[in-house]
């Protein structure tokens, strides 16, 4: 049984299953999928904050906490128990685009002269977490969801704001990729 939950598991299984996650939420609980908005939550939880945005009854939404709590234990696990601290495979095609980039010798998701310990001190390790992580936030609340959440639950609910939300991610990442990145690398 170990064995098999170490291994990756095929698309269209996992598809499903996540997929069966959103019908579920409904039926059970009314509750929409999403992670998010999960440090609005817990800001309004831990800090009595004047501010308005978290002055609201956080308590219905603690469900969505307990989601990410069940999120970061099972991460833990996979990675102490199921073999899961190594990166995917990434596809021929994504190496040549690495490749034009100037890493040559990328074979993950996250390239490791990006990426290493030694080299996130570099400005460009510096410029890409920082303000990467910080763009990704902003844009996450302020298209009032992220691509998971819009992707998932918001175009299974037929939302049009989603489905925008889901195309901007795409051309966004499409212009990022192919624009922004080999900028960066240039650092």
């Amino acid at each position: 049984m170990i064995e098999f939950l170490s291994q990756p598991w095929p698309w269209y299984v996992t598809g499903p299953l996540l997929g069966l996650m959103v019908p579920i939420l409904l039926f059970v609980g009314n509750k929409e999928f999403g992670v998010s908005s999960s440090l609005r939550h817990a800001c309004a939880a831990v800090f009595p904050l004047k501010a308005e945005y978290f002055r609201y009854n956080w308590k219905d939404s603690a469900w969505n906490l307990v989601l990410i709590v069940g999120v970061v234990i099972g991460g833990a696990l996979a990675a102490m128990f199921f073999g899961g601290t190594g990166a995917p495979a990434i596809s021929d095609g994504a190496r040549a685009l690495f490749a034009t980039w100037g890493l040559e010798g990328a074979t993950e998701l996250q390239p490791r002269e990006i990426f290493a310990p030694a080299n996130l001190a570099t400005p460009r390790a510096l410029v890409s977490l920082l303000v990467g992580g910080f763009l990704v936030g902003f844009g996450a609340r302020y298209a009032n969801g992220c691509t998971s959440g819009h992707a998932i639950m918001g175009l299974s609910l037929f939302k049009l704001s989603s489905l925008v939300a889901v195309v901007g991610f795409f051309i966004g990442g499409l212009l990022v990729s192919h624009f922004i990145v080999p900028l960066v690398l240039a650092l």
